[in-house]
Order: C-alpha cells, then structure tokens, then sequence
C-alpha cells in the first residue's frame, strides 16, 4: 500500500495526500498548492506523507 501512496503522490499530489490522511485540511492545503504549481504541490505531499 505504501508505494502506491508513494506513486499517487508523485502523479497527483492531492490523491496520495488524501489517500493518506483522509479529505481534510490538509488535502484542501495540497489541492491549493497544487493549482498554484505542481511542484509545490508535490514538495508538500511528499512532506506531509512521509516527513511528518
């Protein structure tokens, strides 16, 4: 299960965080990100799923 979070995270930011943590503040912070660029998008899902 971890390397498909892994790999939803680097494709679709928002999918690997929610997949993790659920639809909650921190999906909707990563949705934002992402719309703004997907490299801070993914900076932060890759952050949140495995720094924390």
């Amino acid at each position: 299960m971890a390397i498909l979070v892994l790999i939803a995270t680097i494709l679709l930011p928002p999918l690997g965080v929610a997949a993790k943590h659920g639809l909650g503040k921190t999906t909707l912070i990563n949705l934002v990100l992402t719309l703004l660029g997907f490299i801070p998008g993914l900076i932060h899902g890759l952050y949140v799923n495995y720094a924390r």
